[in-house]
């Protein structure tokens, strides 16, 4: 059977994008942010994932405000990158999976999980950016089951409803016929917003508390709804609906092996932590 080897959540925001493409690791600005990688790179090269599931939210390359799918799963042997406008350099396709993706799917419908199946996906920066910072060298990358949620058109899925897809979409990796070692990626946040009265805001003080309850509690954060996540993390701070799909991926305790927290990376709180099962840490430590 396919093995869950961990988790990791990490922003995605397109500056930082521009800022590798540009090679601006180093400059003061951006070292800070860059650095709290480095421990995530090492983890990875230890764990050596053979795919990743990444949950994450198209802004308007896939899916526009007229077809806004509330879950849409890549079905695809490749999946393309396409010019988005943040001045980001298009990027080579990624390879998929479609044989596990159709599990993934199948198990997904047969759980009541309407989903919107896609055999061709164009994935942005909520795909790309993540991927080029945890893979940054010439190392190969996994290949990827994208996982789309919709946190831009209202009304949007609740937390609870979030964290039970991931439950669905972990049991149907454990039960996949293979000895696939599948990373989960949960992308996007922490707290911000970039339009209206509120542009700028930022909540240092939730993004610890749900740094802290992905890892202990994660059932604590599927009783928000989607009105006080926006209150709490900002218009865009929704993001944390990825976060918390992924969460319920891991079934069981996990250990958190790295995390880092910097403010502010253009107006978001930049996050990334790493996690992994408690008896996968255990054979790791012996």
């Amino acid at each position: 059977m396919a093995e869950i080897i961990g988790a990791i959540t990490t922003s995605h925001i397109p500056a930082i994008g521009k800022a590798i493409a540009t090679k601006q690791q180093n400059d003061p600005y951006w070292k800070p942010f860059f650095d709290g990688y480095e421990a995530a790179h090492a983890w990875l090269d230890e764990v050596k994932p053979d795919v990743a599931v990444v949950f994450y939210n198209d802004h308007g390359l896939n899916f526009f405000l007229d077809k806004m799918p509330t879950f849409a799963v890549g079905a695809a042997d490749e999946y393309r990158n396409e010019d988005e406008g943040w001045g980001l350099p298009v990027l080579n396709s990624f390879k998929g999976d479609a044989k596990f993706s159709w599990s993934i799917i199948e198990h997904l419908i047969d759980h009541e999980f309407d989903i919107t199946t896609c055999q061709q996906m164009a994935v942005d920066h909520g795909v790309t950016v993540p991927l080029t910072l945890l893979w940054p060298g010439a190392q190969p990358q996994p290949k990827i089951l994208p996982i789309s949620i919709n946190t831009v058109q209202h009304p949007l899925p609740t937390a609870e409803r979030c964290f039970k897809l991931g439950q669905a979409v972990g049991q149907a990796i454990e039960a996949y016929d293979s000895d696939a070692r599948v990373l989960v990626l949960g992308t996007g946040g922490l707290s911000h917003q970039l339009d209206g009265e509120r542009a700028g805001f930022i909540n240092k003080k939730f993004d610890l508390e749900c740094m802290d309850n992905i890892v202990n509690d994660p059932q604590a954060l599927t009783r928000y709804s989607v009105p006080e996540l926006v209150e709490l993390a900002g218009s865009q701070g929704v993001e944390i609906l990825n976060w918390v799909a992924m969460r319920g991926v891991l079934s069981g305790p996990v250990v958190e092996v790295h995390k880092h927290y910097h403010v502010p990376i253009s107006n978001t709180a930049g996050a990334l932590m790493v996690m992994e099962p408690e008896a996968q840490a255990k054979r790791r430590a012996a």
